[in-house]
């Protein structure tokens, strides 16, 4: 039985019908939040002009301009746009795999998706070639997506076998492909200058602060991208849920299936990282929580992901920037101190239901 049949009739599917107003409203009000909130705290008001194309109760200061417009804004986007894609990728492992505790970073397609990035970083350092300057934006978000893909290619052939999906081979594997990317990434710091390393070092906890416009544009348009993608595969995932065997006598290509979701979330996830680093545990825990309120349909699932995925890692950004201020947290240590004890208990969970 899958693991998803507990959500099957799920009660609360009444809620999505005011769902979307309210997670567009909490959306909105983490991205006001994140935009007037930091070491330097801006009112609304004065925000709100620097980024309305009219004036607001008047212009605002111009280091306000600067800060809102400059950074915060910047920061703010790309955000969304990870957060997002995070969310949305774990949902459909979580699918594909049909068990809740797939998710990008615990079966190690993070890992290999930052093992590929930190290749391109540390590379076109040494080579120190003189490279056009679009083949040096699309470097490092082209090798974290081929090692995303390859680790979740090799990750899903590990854990599959004739009578379905292992979730102990699947993290098994996981661990043995994070600990091998580990291993990479350490050599590949004992290679690098300074400035190299710190620049691993600082990607490898996870940041949103180099926030560029170039990086914006290339999450959301890989945002777009996946979400319609996502969509039209919404119906086949929730065939998946029911077997492999059933989905097909229900007319879908299963192995097309697969391939073309391998695909797209390890796209997904290695853009997400090559533009913020290594951010882990979204993808696990907003899918679990909107399936516990929506059921397992994945024609909601994957949109009220995508929102609440935003909305999470804006809080958690945002977190990272007031907890030390003015110095700053890694937004993957605060979003590893939420999502490690929410793995533990559906370890938990599942325990309890093999029990």
């Amino acid at each position: 039985m899958s693991l998803f049949s507990q959500h099957s009739a799920n009660p609360n599917a009444l809620f999505s019908g005011w769902l979307l107003p309210v997670a567009l409203l909490v959306l909105l009000a983490t991205a006001l939040l994140s935009v007037t909130q930091g070491p330097m705290s801006i009112p609304v008001s004065d925000a709100l002009s620097a980024l309305l194309p009219f004036n607001f109760e008047g212009d605002a200061p111009a280091h306000y301009q600067l800060v809102v417009t400059g950074i915060r804004l910047p920061r703010t986007l790309l955000c969304i746009a990870v957060g997002a894609i995070l969310a949305m990728c774990g949902a459909v492992m979580q699918g594909l795999f049909r068990n809740p505790l797939a998710d990008p970073g615990i079966i190690g397609v993070s890992s290999g998706s930052a093992a590929g990035a930190a290749i391109a970083i540390v590379l076109l350092g040494l080579v120190n070639w003189q490279l056009p300057d679009f083949i040096s934006a699309l470097a490092v978000p082209l090798f974290a997506f081929i090692g995303g893909f390859v680790t979740t290619v090799l990750v899903y052939r590990l854990g599959t076998t004739p009578n379905g999906t292992s979730v102990v081979m699947m993290l098994l594997a996981g661990i043995a492909v994070g600990a091998l990317s580990g291993a990479g990434i350490g050599l590949l710091s004992y290679l690098a200058n300074d400035q190299m390393l710190r620049d691993l070092s600082l990607w490898q906890m996870g940041s949103l602060a180099g926030a560029t416009w170039s990086n914006i544009v290339l999450a959301f348009v890989t945002l777009a991208i996946l979400l319609v993608v996502f969509m039209r595969k919404a119906q086949a995932l929730n065939a998946l849920l029911l077997g492999e065997a059933e989905a097909g006598h229900l007319g879908i290509q299963v192995q097309k299936l697969k391939s073309q979701l391998i695909f797209f979330t390890a796209l997904g996830v290695g853009i997400a990282v090559s533009v913020s680093g290594l951010i882990g545990f979204v993808g696990l825990v907003v899918p679990h929580l909107i399936r516990m309120l929506l059921g397992p349909n994945h024609q909601r699932l994957i949109p009220y992901s995508a929102l609440l995925g935003a909305a999470l890692l804006l809080l958690a950004d945002l977190l990272s920037r007031l907890v030390i201020s003015p110095a700053e947290l890694p937004v993957g240590i605060v979003t590893a101190l939420v999502g490690a004890p929410f793995f533990i208990f559906l370890l938990l969970q599942q325990r309890q239901r093999i029990a």
